[in-house]
């Protein structure tokens, strides 16, 4: 990352690292994430990137310009993570787990399935209920009861009607090691996400903890969060 751009960092009872960023723009984080990753050999400690970013859109590797509905002044950048586009902004907490899969003995799915459940028991600390959506990865709230209750019963002919998305994900793998990661939205600007279909989804309704009446700052929110995903990431204790 530019070398003017001096992070915080602490270490993990596990190990590993986490390195405070501050606001970054989102290109020289995907080029210092691709660059870690390809130096690092089989005893690099893994690595936890909290950022922010400057507000900018950004393209998975499937990702299709027609979910771009008018970007305006807001840059649109293609990244090589999976999923279609989000946006990324001031007042949402970004994370990138720079871990080695490996030493986890995990699989791809396996890894997501830790990154929700990180996020979720992070709502929960806050008291919102977060849930998955089947096929659709990132983590949801229920809006018409967003504290109290999760996914409504029964069959769903729309299975996004009355929710709201506040947590999106998008991850890559390369030589068993992963980069990009995870964002939650906290307390943001939201109009940008109008101007997209936010992951693909036409009409999805995109919202942050401010909305939901719970009122925190990043800080506090990224705590809980870097917390848990160490927790769920940290590689089995050896004899």
């Amino acid at each position: 990352m530019n070398h003017r751009t001096v992070p915080v960092a602490s270490a993990l009872s596990g190990g590993a690292f986490v390195r405070a960023w501050g606001l970054v723009p989102y290109d020289e984080t995907f080029a210092a994430m691709q660059a870690f990753t390809a130096a690092r050999g089989p005893d690099t400690p893994d690595e936890f990137w909290w950022v922010a970013h400057p507000p900018v859109f950004t393209q998975g590797v499937a990702g299709k310009a027609e979910h771009v509905l008018g970007a305006g002044d807001i840059p649109v950048v293609q990244s090589n993570r999976g999923g279609q586009v989000t946006y990324h902004g001031p007042g949402q907490v970004v994370v990138y787990p720079l871990v080695d899969l490996r030493r986890l003995g995990i699989y791809v799915k396996e890894y997501v399935f830790r990154l929700e459940a990180a996020v979720i028991q992070t709502l929960e600390r806050f008291g919102v209920i977060g849930f998955r959506v089947e096929s659709a990865p990132g983590i949801y709230v229920n809006l018409a009861d967003p504290l109290n209750a999760g996914l409504p019963a029964g069959p769903r002919q729309d299975p996004f009607a009355g929710l709201g998305k506040i947590s999106a994900l998008g991850i890559k793998v390369s030589n068993h090691c992963t980069y990009h990661g995870v964002s939650l939205n906290v307390a943001m600007d939201l109009e940008p996400f109008h101007r997209i279909n936010p992951c693909g989804y036409a009409g999805l309704a995109t919202v942050d903890l401010a909305t939901l009446g719970v009122h925190v700052t990043p800080e506090a929110v990224a705590a809980v969060l870097i917390e848990r995903l160490a927790a769920h990431l940290s590689p089995p204790a050896t004899a």
